[in-house]
């Protein structure tokens, strides 16, 4: 008996779900980043108003100054949806982990010159604080912000940031005992070269508008603090004087702030193009919170740099004003 076998093309009723369709169009195949963004924020009626904030709903677009007419203008430059994020990160945490073991198995922390070691112990451990701090904060912007388009991508920023802190926490652990890090809590707590520092991160817990908590922490602190920390200081300052160790197990936070600076400029960029209101309102922000950034940042470079921090500083504010031109947020 000879059996034919043919194939036969269905051709779907519909190839997205239909809100989807209705921003995307019904002909075209929606991507896994639109079908789990797009239309995603609780609206409609939500029982009743939180006891501790009776003047918002529990989602309510009016917790922050910046009106949108649509709040999913806003997109992932990276299109991180849940999956993608995770297997992105599973890579660049397989590559940390060989940068650790290599540096671990070769001694090449013991090697270090030990002024070279205190200094990085003495810079890099408190900020294991900071970035605790900006995980907390972007958590704000996911917990109180308005759509999944910015919410999402705040609270993948907010897990980064906590996987930051923890391997600060671990390049402590291979570079000196545990005790290190008790000392970098004190000097966190205490050292007068941290307290604008620290004032500045526990100033954001406590402002209401999420969406210039994400101004200040995203754009604006961190936007100065990873290319002056690990860009100068750590790629290049500490490499030239035998510190070449410290530079690779901090491989993550360089890759990371480069990735991280797509998404974040493409929210201001946005919100800024939106309206001459919201534009207004992002400057202002923005300079007010680089002010405060850049006075609380000097003394934590000059543990490294010395009197060489507020040159090196203008050379990392350089830039980051021209970023902040083609933003529209300056």
């Amino acid at each position: 008996m000879q059996m034919d076998l043919k194939t036969v093309s269905i051709d779907p009723k519909r190839r997205t779900f239909a809100h989807v369709a209705e921003r995307i169009g019904a002909d075209k195949i929606a991507s896994r980043y639109q079908e789990g963004t797009f239309d995603m924020q609780t609206e409609g009626p939500q029982h009743y108003r939180p006891l501790w904030d009776p003047a918002h709903d529990y989602f309510d677009p009016d917790r922050t100054k910046i009106a949108m007419e649509d709040w999913y203008a806003f997109k992932d430059p990276r299109q991180y949806y849940y999956g993608s994020y995770v297997i992105a990160r599973s890579r660049q945490q397989e590559t940390a982990e060989s940068a650790f073991t290599f540096v671990e198995s070769r001694g090449l922390g013991a090697a270090m010159p030990d002024d070279v070691r205190d200094t990085a112990l003495r810079l890099l451990l408190p900020l294991r604080h900071v970035a605790w701090g900006s995980s907390m904060n972007n958590e704000t912007t996911a917990a109180y912000g308005y759509g999944a388009a910015i919410t999402q991508g705040a609270l993948y920023y907010a897990m980064d940031q906590l996987g930051i802190a923890q391997f600060i926490t671990r390049i402590g652990l291979l570079l000196d005992e545990a005790e290190c890090l008790d000392t970098a809590k004190d000097a966190w707590l205490h050292d007068d070269a941290w307290q604008p520092l620290r004032r500045l991160v526990e100033d954001l817990f406590v402002e209401k508008d999420w969406f210039e908590v994400l101004i200040a922490q995203d754009l604006v602190l961190d936007g100065i603090l990873y290319p002056l920390i690990y860009g100068e200081i750590v790629d290049n300052v500490l490499t030239m004087k035998g510190g070449s160790a410290v530079s690779m197990v901090c491989q993550f936070q360089s890759e990371w702030h480069a990735e991280a600076t797509k998404w974040i400029d493409a929210q201001v960029k946005v919100a800024a193009k939106e309206s001459d209101a919201n534009a207004e309102l992002i400057k202002g922000w923005t300079s007010k919170w680089r002010a405060r950034a850049v006075s609380a940042l000097l003394p934590v470079a000059a543990i490294a740099l010395g009197d060489g921090a507020e040159a090196q500083m203008d050379e990392v504010l350089a830039a980051f004003d021209k970023r902040l031109a083609k933003v529209g947020a300056a």
